[in-house]
């Protein structure tokens, strides 16, 4: 469930994640006391060590870095044609309301989260791109940035106050603002 968050989060919306999260994790509390009481009464051990190595598990593997480098690795390849098309400025601002966005071709739409906009920055000749990997209700959100030059977007790019800048690959980072 963990690794799938941010795809149900972008069908969902973040306001119904609260309820899923309640019904999931009120649904295995109840069956570990019932696997609990189980353990006592008729000693049967194995949903116990099954529900003991699910929290070892959710503890101990990190799903949500595990979720977005996934996502980096499928949507690379798309995501370097687009930052091709917006180098050549092929694609170029085309948001009435916001002239650093780009509402991307249908065809490229699933590598930026949140309804197939990315974020453009100017850095001397060419530009910073950012993909979304979740594009938040008010100031938070999260993507992949392409940097030009290889140099981590600075705290404030892109309009974010950004709390997290880390790298996945030469040119391309994860940010996360909150």
């Amino acid at each position: 469930m963990a690794f799938f968050q941010w795809k149900l989060i972008e069908v969902f919306t973040p306001f119904f994640m609260p309820f899923v999260w309640f019904v999931v994790y009120g649904l295995f509390g109840v069956l570990f006391i019932i696997t609990i009481i189980r353990l006592f009464w008729k000693k049967d051990w194995k949903p116990f060590v099954i529900h003991v190595v699910t929290i070892f598990l959710l503890v101990v593997i990190p799903f949500n870095q595990l979720a977005i480098h996934v996502d980096f690795l499928w949507k690379k390849s798309a995501r370097n044609e687009v930052v091709t098309m917006i180098q050549k400025e092929t694609l170029q601002a085309n948001v009435s309301h916001n002239s650093s966005l780009i509402h991307l071709p249908a065809c490229y739409t699933h590598v930026s989260s949140g309804g197939g906009d990315v974020m453009i920055d100017k850095q001397g000749e060419d530009y910073a791109v950012l993909f979304f990997t979740f594009r938040g209700v008010l100031d938070n959100f999260s993507g992949i940035v392409y940097s030009p030059n290889d140099e981590g977007p600075s705290r404030r790019s892109f309009g974010g106050d950004f709390k997290e800048i880390k790298k996945l690959d030469e040119h391309w980072y994860f940010v996360s603002s909150a």
